[in-house]
């Protein structure tokens, strides 16, 4: 098992060094003149050749690479060209609305998609599993914004229930603040939950028709009973692996559904930050969700090794 984490732990390493350095040299390549980016077309040459030099951009790449990169690791981000706030305070005050807006419709997709699948699995060839096969599918053609415009129209302008869009900070009312996010988790969950309740069923189904819950059928235990004690280990190691993916989706769920709701998260504030050419910030930002999203993989492959231990001896 060490030699098994430890290589997923190189592996991690490699693949974080070679995101850092796409992420920063494609952001250079894109802008060109970083700098000249910044202050836009109307600039003078002496002004551009000033901020260049302010923040080092005038220096060698490399030098500019090392310079972001141990920065990072002491947790110094960088700062906003415009508003001169450090990325790390605005990457913060945004976690505060992703972070929840986020686990929350992964934890409701979870909890609609393992007993619905399970349930569907076990139904199979009944008029209940085929329509909630039939349901999955159409959620999961269903845009996630589409979703939240629907869900908009029905709890925020027909009944009145809850907040169509808009943000009351945590610090204000906690109770606003929750119902703020109500819809969009329902649109993040939902959506979600369709797709997860498709790789359910079948991880569910294949188990079904393995020989070692035959056994477990035969020695006394009920369906149920084998599902459980035998069944649901080796239906989770597929599912773990669709979790993890499903997780990096999630992000770009996220994008969508602070638009529709106007949620200033972390995800907007990036969106927002490319349009201003704010490149220190988009890079460090991006970096951030990048080592994030790497960091669920070598999650995900951890608990793939303790839920099999033939992945550890063939990885």
């Amino acid at each position: 098992m060490t030699i098994y984490v430890l290589r997923k732990l190189a592996f991690f390493v490699g693949a974080v060094f070679v995101a850092s350095v796409a992420i920063f040299l494609l952001i250079r390549g894109a802008g060109g003149n970083v700098a000249a980016v910044v202050l836009g077309k109307s600039a003078t040459p002496e002004a551009i050749n000033a901020l260049a030099h302010v923040y080092g951009l005038d220096r060698p790449l490399p030098v500019q690479y090392a310079d972001w990169i141990s920065n990072m690791l002491r947790g110094d981000f960088g700062r906003s060209f415009r508003t001169n706030e450090s990325v790390a305070d605005l990457v913060t005050a945004r976690l505060s609305i992703s972070i929840p807006l986020s686990l929350s419709g992964l934890i409701l997709g979870l909890l609609i998609a393992i007993p619905v699948g399970t349930y569907a699995a076990r139904n199979v060839g009944t008029p209940s599993g085929a329509v909630l096969a039939l349901v999955s599918q159409v959620g999961v053609a269903v845009p996630v914004f589409w979703a939240g415009i629907l869900l908009s129209l029905l709890f925020g302008v027909r009944l009145g229930w809850l907040p169509t869009g808009g943000w009351t900070p945590w610090s204000q009312s906690v109770t606003e603040a929750l119902r703020s996010l109500v819809l969009p988790v329902l649109s993040l969950g939902l959506i979600m939950a369709a797709t997860l309740i498709r790789y359910v069923r079948s991880a569910v189904l294949d188990v079904m028709n393995q020989d070692y819950l035959r056994t477990a059928l035969a020695v006394g235990m009920t369906r149920t009973q084998a599902l459980l004690h035998v069944g649901l280990r080796n239906a989770a190691l597929p599912l773990v692996t669709i979790i993890g993916l499903q997780i990096a989706e999630l992000i770009g769920g996220t994008v969508i559904i602070e638009t529709v709701f106007s949620l200033p998260g972390l995800s907007r504030m990036i969106l927002a930050n490319v349009a201003a050419r704010e490149v220190i910030v988009v890079q460090s930002t991006v970096m951030i969700i990048i080592v994030f999203v790497i960091t669920v993989n070598l999650l995900v492959d951890l608990l793939y090794g303790v839920l099999d231990p033939r992945v550890r001896a063939t990885r």
